[in-house]
């Protein structure tokens, strides 16, 4: 069995870097080893310990990943002629804000569903921000770096979160006795209550307490509504933009709701409150009024 073939793809900028004797005059690759050695002093004042040689040193490996970063989205043809290009035509700065704008507008995405009011707080944002620099753009010089992929991983999947927030923040605004206000937000508990409580005529219910649940689940028995009919007439509120989302819910709790499923039978409702729980969280007020 032969071994693996193991492709080295060092960071960017160093790749840029080794094409100046062949690329840029002595005055250019003075000018650029000037900008890189102030953007590192001013990374490891900001992020690392800048009185140490190992804050030096970690300040160094993150310029390194900063500029890569905002190297390979700045081109647009993957070459390292062009990158070099963008370094002295535009400044070694201008790319560094490019990659760190690049990690502050990702910092912002949501990384998961459950969003509370400490999310804003300046505080944890600027910790969230540094964790998330510190991550993703770490690179040593003399290593492979993988900092780019990861980041467009990263922002695939925090999109993602983040249209599940902004469907449930709809969700919250359009609710039927009105906007709910509430800085804490299980964004997949209030999908599931809606989609659960929307075969009931396709209201928009974002938020319920243990004596709505119970009217609903008497109602159902009672009344035997079609799911389907109840889902059709609730993702016609739901504007194109978040229709997407809230579908794909509609879709598994067809099949897969144990909620939807176990109101048709005998079920106790101490048995059907602890399943919702299971899908909906704390966007369910057990407190009984």
């Amino acid at each position: 069995m032969l071994p693996a073939i193991v492709i080295e793809k060092l960071p960017r900028l160093v790749r840029a870097i080794r094409l100046l004797p062949t690329h840029a005059d002595a005055e250019e690759a003075i000018g650029l080893a000037d900008e890189l050695s102030s953007i590192t002093a001013m990374v490891a004042e900001k992020f690392t310990n800048d009185r140490t040689a190992e804050g030096i040193q970690r300040a160094l490996l993150l310029t390194v990943g900063g500029m890569s970063l905002g190297l390979e989205h700045l081109i647009d043809d993957d070459s390292d002629e062009t990158a070099l290009d963008i370094l002295i035509a535009d400044g070694a700065e201008y790319v560094f804000q490019a990659g760190f704008r690049m990690i502050r507008e990702l910092s912002a995405l949501p990384e998961d569903s459950l969003v509370g009011e400490y999310d804003n707080d300046p505080v944890y944002s600027g910790r969230r921000l540094k964790e998330l620099f510190v991550d993703i753009c770490t690179a040593d010089p003399g290593e492979t770096w993988t900092g780019y992929e990861r980041y467009l991983g990263q922002v695939r999947v925090r999109e993602g979160v983040q249209a599940i927030v902004n469907a449930a923040r709809w969700l919250r605004k359009n609710h039927y006795e009105g906007a709910i206000a509430d800085p804490d937000l299980n964004a997949e508990g209030v999908l599931a209550l809606a989609v659960i409580f929307a075969v009931e005529g396709g209201t928009v219910v974002a938020r319920a307490g243990q004596k709505d649940f119970e009217r609903f689940v008497k109602s159902v028995r009672k009344n035997n509504p079609d799911y389907e009919t109840g889902w059709a007439a609730f993702l016609e509120k739901v504007p194109a933009p978040h229709r997407a989302i809230i579908a794909e819910r509609v879709a598994s709790y067809r099949d897969h709701c144990t909620v939807l499923q176990s109101i048709r039978t005998k079920a106790p409702m101490t048995q059907l409150i602890a399943e919702l729980e299971n899908y909906v969280g704390s966007e369910l007020d057990t407190e009984y009024p």
